[in-house]
């Protein structure tokens, strides 16, 4: 059904890795560069682990087996609530350990002679069961996954950047799959399928290995890395530069579906979070030497956890109408200190005040969070007789409002973001663990700050908070129960479908709940697709088409009904002399009873 899997010794030595600038096919910035790397003789199984394979660590009680997963690898795994890989689906009595295999665009037969498709986590906690099963566990022979260097002693000659010194050189300049298909070294690529295939279905590489190049992309031990030289290209910054982070692994080798330099190049480095998925497996490494992997030192603070489900869509609460190219710079370390400076001004110090002291001072902008939060609070004890209240923060960025809306007087507070880094900043507040962030003066000058809860949020406060990465658009997915309230703060001109978010809100609040939404209007095109703006902008019959208007006929027909509006200014510092100021409209909505 699949092929004996062995490991395969490969002759170590140096490797150049690096693109030369002037190779004549379209690299990415983080290709070009060089380093050299000293490779260890090392063992890599002949083919990438294949399904048949890891189905003996599920049988065996792979997932359910904590020893043999990394912290961050349980706490995904827990919650994702997975059994067996993504891929997979049942095929009989419940606990048959019988599979069928989703593909593109069809479930067919479990093919096990394919290789494994799973993350990084999943791929460690195979190494670790293969590992104490053969022995080794605990020694430097342990399994483990191929590194950068090492993918490429194991690659075809023409596949090696060091090897490659002309155009015909780069797989990624051929024509297709038959051409591929045609020679020696050919590979599952470039669309030569519409699906992986059989592990062995193409020769060997020089040192016997299969499928070093294409069918699946490969996880490695490495962080994504710049090699020496590295520049940011002038025409984008956002492709590499922002993930040199210590939190993604390098795949090497493309897949099946890979084209260009979108994988199918030798030169190609692409970069995940190891929770994703990405037509990805692995193949099994042994070696008595170190790895001569490039891991990173994480110098984030507010590091991401592992069990996050963001795509780097983020959708926050505080999205101001920063001029923000796409939703990714949610993530960055600059944009979680900022919002920690937002969501909680009392952590601001005499050098780095939340607003310099000058006549006139908007300072009734500050706390902006805490402000939305008793919007709900006021409104909720007013209307509701229920003696244990719960809230949901949609967009809860940091958590400066969900912290509030516990002291306030609600049981339970639920903050849901979709920025694994601002739901990680949340947890560690409401932990009560020292976060230190830094405060822009001016220029290269920062000031480092403590963030510090308000007066009034307790340690009893924090323990009635709760923080999940999630999407608004999906608020019934997330299996959340019912709330008596809910804030939707800065949020609503920010998501991909606005509507999608007022439907899952009709769905989670109970009969007779309130609903807070603040939001400035301010639609762009990088978070919501100008089909989805509920106003801003001109009809085809010339109507001018007005946001609020359009919001309250959208919240009256599922069942809200207008209780106030006010308008709600807000500051976001930039540096201690600039600041955004926006006046964001809070209106406050009760769902029929």
């Amino acid at each position: 059904m699949f092929p004996k899997n062995e490991m395969l010794p490969v002759a170590g030595c140096d490797v150049q890795l690096g693109k030369p600038r002037d190779f004549p096919s379209y690299g990415w910035d983080n290709e070009y560069g060089h380093r050299m790397v000293n490779v260890p003789d090392f063992l890599a199984s002949k083919y990438m682990i294949t399904n048949g394979e890891f189905w003996q660590f599920v049988a065996d009680g792979g997932y359910r087996t904590e020893r043999h997963w990394s912290e961050n690898g349980w706490a995904w795994r827990k919650y994702r609530n997975m059994k067996w890989p993504f891929f997979w689906t049942p095929d009989g009595p419940q606990g048959s350990m019988l599979f069928r295999l989703r593909t593109v665009f069809e479930e067919i037969s479990m093919q096990w002679d394919w290789p494994v498709d799973v993350n990084y986590h999943e791929a460690k906690a195979y190494c670790a069961w293969k590992s104490e099963n053969d022995g080794i566990a605990g020694t430097p022979e342990a399994y483990r996954v191929i590194t950068e260097a090492e993918h490429n002693l194991i690659r075809p000659v023409k596949a090696r950047p060091q090897m490659m010194k002309h155009g015909e050189d780069d797989q990624a300049l051929c024509r297709g799959g038959e051409e591929l298909s045609a020679q020696s070294d050919g590979a599952n690529l470039n669309l030569a399928y519409a699906s992986q295939s059989p592990v062995n279905s193409f020769e060997p590489s020089p040192t016997g290995h299969h499928d070093s190049m294409g069918n699946a992309w490969e996880w490695t031990e490495d962080h994504f890395n710049p090699l020496d030289g590295f520049k940011v290209h002038p025409v984008y910054d956002d492709f590499s530069a922002p993930c040199f982070d210590g939190r993604h692994h390098m795949i090497m080798g493309g897949s099946f579906v890979s084209t260009g330099d979108n994988g199918a190049s030798g030169f190609c480095r692409y970069h995940f979070r190891p929770h994703f998925l990405q037509h990805s497996g692995f193949r099994l490494v042994s070696s008595a030497s170190p790895a001569p992997a490039t891991l990173l030192q994480n110098e984030f603070e507010s590091a991401v956890t592992e069990e996050e489900e963001a795509e780097t869509q983020s959708a926050s609460a505080a999205g101001t109408g920063a001029d923000l190219a796409g939703s990714a710079g949610y993530e960055t370390r600059k944009m979680v200190d900022q919002y920690l400076g937002f969501h909680f001004p009392a952590s601001q110090s005499s050098e780095a005040p939340a607003m310099i002291s000058h006549s006139q001072a908007p300072e009734h902008a500050l706390r902006f969070p805490q402000r939305v939060a008793n919007l709900l609070i006021e409104a909720t004890s007013a209307g509701s007789s229920n003696s244990k209240l719960r809230a949901l923060d949609v967009g809860c960025a940091v958590g400066g409002t969900s912290f509030e809306l516990a002291a306030g007087g609600f049981d339970e507070v639920v903050g849901l973001d979709f920025s694994a880094g601002f739901i990680e900043a949340a947890q560690r507040m409401q932990q009560g663990e020292d976060i230190r962030f830094k405060v822009p003066l001016e220029g290269e000058l920062q000031a480092t700050v403590s963030a510090q809860h308000e007066p009034n949020v307790d340690a009893a406060a924090r323990g009635r908070t709760s923080f999940i990465v999630g999407d608004a658009c999906r608020l019934t997915e997330a299996d959340l129960g019912r709330f008596d309230g809910a804030v939707l703060a800065n949020l609503l001109c920010r998501l991909p479908d606005p509507l999608a978010c007022l439907d899952g809100l009709q769905a989670v609040i109970k009969p007779g709940g309130t609903v807070v939404i603040v939001t400035p209007f301010s639609w762009l095109e990088d978070f919501t697709p100008k089909s989805q703006w509920l106003g801003g902008y001109v009809d085809p019959s010339g109507v001018r088409v007005d946001s609020k208007e359009q919001l309250q006929l959208q919240m009256e027909k599922r069942g809200f009904t207008k209780l106030s509006e006010k308008q709600m200014p807000l500051l976001i510092r930039e540096h201690r002399r600039k600041y955004q100021y926006v006046v964001s409209e809070a209106t406050v909505w009760r769902q029929a009873a």
